[in-house]
């Protein structure tokens, strides 16, 4: 499991597998660690660094497990931190409807590091073969809302790693 992996990307896979341990996906129900560990096994295929595996690992535990930036600072650095609050949404349920918000997110991850556009492309390609490749009914309705949010995303992600890009964006346009 921690073969060939920085000592800070084992601890971040550690205290993400901890924090994750009981969420599971909403489309297949398989444990949600699996997608971190993908988005991480993405990101290690293309140029990287340990403050990037790191935060692969960490991408949402702040929106989904309420974990404290502070507390990500403190334990993983602000290298670390920042790139989480690159890819973590800001917007609340009081901004609005989803298109609103998903706007206030989009905005947010266009201002956002080439690292952090990088790690959000992973997350975009492990999410969409997740709802894409999904036989629940849901999803496939889910799917008709998703892939125009995500051709918008697509947008501001330029400037994350190529080949991610073109993979993301071959997800999208299928």
């Amino acid at each position: 499991m921690f073969q060939d992996k920085s000592a800070l990307e084992v601890k971040a896979e550690t205290f993400a597998r901890e924090k994750h341990k009981d969420q599971v996906r909403k489309y297949g129900g398989e444990p949600y660690v699996n997608h971190l560990a993908e988005v991480a096994e993405l990101v290690r295929t293309i140029p990287h660094n340990d403050q990037m595996m790191a935060a692969c690992w960490l991408h949402d535990v702040v929106e989904d497990q309420h974990v404290l930036f502070s507390t990500l600072e403190q334990e993983f650095g602000y290298a670390v931190m920042e790139l989480v609050e690159n890819l973590t949404d800001l917007s609340k349920p009081e901004d609005g409807n989803r298109k609103k918000r998903k706007e206030i997110d989009r905005m947010h991850t266009a201002n956002s590091c080439r690292d952090a556009k990088t790690i959000k492309l992973a997350d975009l390609i492990s999410n969409s073969r997740s709802i894409l490749g999904s036989d629940y009914p849901e999803a496939k309705a889910f799917a008709r809302v998703y892939v125009p949010e995500k051709k918008a995303l697509l947008e501001v992600l330029t400037e994350g790693n190529p080949v991610l890009y073109e993979i993301a964006k071959r997800f999208v346009e299928d």
